[in-house]
């Protein structure tokens, strides 16, 4: 960056002026919220979150330094529930992501679908449809329920990726049809119950614990692991 783009002195004095500003704020809401959800808490946790990440890069761009706080990305986070307090209806959306890690499996096994399909119809009305991956996987879709599916994904040649499931609460539900073309489009996260995500980003590097015990062990047993861990 050069110098006539980089932010003064007290440009960085002031964004570490609001960052104090912005602690004493959230400090002060979260010893009078009124609840676990309270909104005020919400609010000051954001601007708290803002004000940080605004320092920290004004201080990179000026001294190219930086803080050692980490604060979640505010969009990251559920806001506040301010759905119905006693909901009538509720809606699951789930999202799993797999990966074809086993073509053959997966043809193999549409195969015998198809098969046993065309046994129970005209055998000389079959497509073939087995023969290509889209269509196995359109075949093994066809023929299982998605539950069954992620329990056996392995059998079927394929790897799991990230997956989400998101419980929201309502007063009424859904008029039949309303929302099937566009599922998840009008999701409002304020009336989400519980959220639970899936993904190999939260997961430690299992070399990591392998080369811990290792250098741990000399030629005694493997110690019990804390099962509350």
């Amino acid at each position: 960056m050069s110098d006539a783009a980089q932010p003064t002195a007290a440009e960085v004095r002031a964004a570490a002026e609001a960052v104090k500003t912005a602690l004493d704020r959230h400090l002060a809401a979260v010893e009078r919220r009124s609840g676990e959800d309270d909104p005020a808490v919400y609010e000051a946790f954001n601007e708290l979150a803002v004000a940080a990440e605004s320092y920290d890069e004004l201080l990179y761009d000026r001294y190219d330094e930086v803080t050692p706080f980490e604060i979640p990305a505010a969009e990251d986070a559920l806001p506040p529930y301010t759905g119905p307090e006693e909901p009538s209806a509720l809606s699951v959306l789930i999202r799993r992501d797999y990966a074809v890690a086993e073509p053959q499996r997966l043809l193999a096994h549409a195969q015998r679908i198809e098969a046993a399909d065309d046994d129970i119809s005209d055998a000389s009305d079959t497509s073939d449809t087995s023969g290509t991956v889209h269509g196995a996987l359109g075949l093994l879709f066809g023929e299982y329920e998605p539950d069954e599916i992620a329990s056996r994904h392995k059998e079927f040649g394929l790897e799991e990726g990230d997956s989400t499931l998101w419980v929201t609460a309502s007063d009424e539900p859904a008029e039949p049809g309303e929302w099937l073309g566009a599922p998840f489009e009008e999701v409002d996260p304020a009336q989400v119950v519980c959220r639970f995500d899936v993904s190999a980003v939260f997961d430690e590097d299992p070399d990591d614990d392998v080369d811990d015990l290792d250098d741990g062990l000399e030629d005694g047993p493997v110690p019990a692991l804390d099962a509350d861990r």
